[in-house]
């Protein structure tokens, strides 16, 4: 069976959506988001019903300023690329200015099926697993990868 890697994230913004605080984040969303979607190895993201951002879904965590986002890359390798190799390196840099990012896991990564895509609740489902068991091949953070046949890379 073929697998793809999913990553979920969680962040409570500082401020709502249209504060101030917020918009360089929100000036910028739709075009990571785009490149995102344009970039090597990227399969699908979580969007609102108009194709906007999912900080802009209401939150399975039952907070109005917690903002969700699942993205599916076809391997670990094309999304660090993103992550760590274009624009988005700056926001996850500066993050601090429009996230609390306090409190717990709130990133985590599993391999999933091709052909299935991940829910909201699957990925709360997995975040409160990482928060739980630490690390393992069903719901792992940067700190330790697994592949997709559950090894220790």
């Amino acid at each position: 069976m073929k697998y793809h890697l999913t990553q979920a994230n969680i962040a409570r913004f500082n401020a709502s959506l249209d504060s101030p605080i917020m918009k360089e984040f929100v000036d910028f969303l739709e075009p990571v988001n785009k490149f995102a979607e344009e970039s090597n190895g990227f399969v699908w993201r979580l969007k609102d019903d108009t194709g906007r951002s999912a900080s802009y879904i209401e939150s399975p965590f039952k907070d109005e300023m917690m903002a969700v986002n699942i993205s599916v890359w076809k391997d670990l390798d094309s999304f660090k690329a993103f992550v760590y190799g274009t624009v988005h390196s700056y926001f996850l840099k500066n993050k601090k200015k429009w996230f609390d990012i306090k409190g717990p896991s709130q990133f985590v990564m599993w391999w999933l099926p091709v052909n299935e895509l991940p829910s909201l609740q699957m990925a709360k489902n997995k975040l409160e697993e990482l928060e739980l068991n630490g690390d393992t091949a069903s719901a792992f953070s940067m700190k330790q990868l697994f592949n997709a046949q559950g090894e220790v890379i």
